[in-house]
């Protein structure tokens, strides 16, 4: 019995995703089928970054493909194509910039930042090109956690480069300042500055920028969604019912302003005793799930209170490239591709194949 493309797709039906939880088919991952007698050649397309899970998908589409009767050799191309998204209603993409995610919380002092660049970091380790905004003017800390000394270089007085470290691009207000020097500005000084970081920065070809947000919902979260091109937001909490409460606002305000929320991310989740390993939840138990719950958002993982996360931090090489393969780096990893799946499944943006409609008075 000679294989048709009909018993081809049939076995990719039955071949889950295990990142996305669809089938090769439906998801329109499996593309480019071709027979050359009984020999079968595809490729899956992915929508995210992926590099770790590539031979995983690879091996299951081969072996799904040689149950069939009738096939001979296989060979499957497995890769990732991100694409730019929609952002909220009456913003422009930026050039160069294809996605663009918030990393907030509503308080300080939950993690946030430690968050932000181990995500970034993350999806750099699975294959995306990937840029950090340090958009907390008052108190830049990605200077530090990144690891960069150092001021940026501007080839045509307008612009600046962006620094890099660890395979990232880095833009922040913490390089062009002293670091004991306050940033004693008011609001609109502050969205200014902020605005100049992001545009004036040659931001290369980036798959994903993510913006390290300051606590809060002032100039700086209302300048976000009003000017700039946001794909989605990821809110981190602790399972603090403070934290939770001021959580809830910040989700609250992305909700109002039409940015869609990716999920929500618990640190310091259970606190680990360095010396025996004892788990314990000093800020209370399952906060983050029980918000997810009640808004209806994805829970994209908890992390645990450790001495190593801060110790990485601090020494400017965070978890992620300081122990990649790591339970830890593992959880990071995790979060950053259901971050990644989930701006995948979000509208692509049509917004750069109309053309520009201009009227002029002659």
């Amino acid at each position: 019995m000679s294989i048709s493309i009909e018993s081809v797709k049939a076995a990719l039906s039955q071949v889950i995703d295990p990142n996305t939880g669809k089938d090769l088919v439906s998801s329109k991952s499996a593309k480019n089928i071709r027979l050359d007698g009984a020999d079968v050649m595809l490729d899956v397309e992915l929508g995210y970054p992926a590099k770790s899970q590539l031979d995983t998908i690879r091996k299951a589409t081969i072996a799904a493909i040689r149950a069939v009767e009738g096939a001979g050799n296989v060979s499957v191309n497995v890769h990732a194509k991100i694409i730019a998204h929609t952002a909220q209603r009456g913003v422009k993409l930026m050039p160069n910039v294809k996605n663009i995610i918030a990393v907030a919380s509503g308080k300080g002092g939950v993690g946030k930042s430690t968050t932000a660049v181990n995500l970034a970091l993350a999806l750099a380790a699975e294959g995306a090109m990937v840029g950090i905004l340090d958009a907390d003017i008052y108190g830049p800390s990605q200077p530090m956690m990144m690891g960069i000394n150092g001021r940026p270089e501007t080839v045509d007085g307008k612009t600046m480069e962006p620094l890099e470290n660890h395979g990232l691009q880095v833009s922040s207000i913490g390089f062009m300042i002293d670091p004991d020097e306050p940033m004693v500005w008011r609001g609109p000084i502050v969205t200014q500055a902020l605005q100049q970081l992001l545009e004036q920065t040659n931001w290369r070809d980036l798959d994903y920028l993510i913006v390290d947000m300051p606590p809060g919902t002032g100039d700086v979260q209302l300048t976000l969604s009003q000017k700039v091109p946001v794909t989605g937001a990821v809110i981190v909490t602790t399972p603090q019912d403070i934290a939770l409460l001021d959580a809830r606002k910040g989700l609250k305000m992305f909700e109002k302003v039409g940015i869609p929320i990716l999920g929500i991310v618990e640190n310091m989740s259970t606190h680990i005793c360095s010396n025996c390993g004892h788990a314990e939840p000093v800020f209370g138990h399952g906060g983050g799930e029980r918000m997810c719950a009640e808004y209806g958002v994805e829970f994209l993982g908890a992390l645990p209170l450790t001495m190593s996360i801060r110790e990485q931090t601090d020494s400017g090489k965070p978890t992620v490239v300081a122990d990649p393969d790591g339970q830890i780096a593992t959880i990071y990893k995790t979060i950053a591709r259901k971050v990644a799946v989930k701006v995948a499944e979000k509208a692509k943006d049509m917004s750069s194949k109309f053309p520009s409609i201009v009227i002029k008075n002659d």
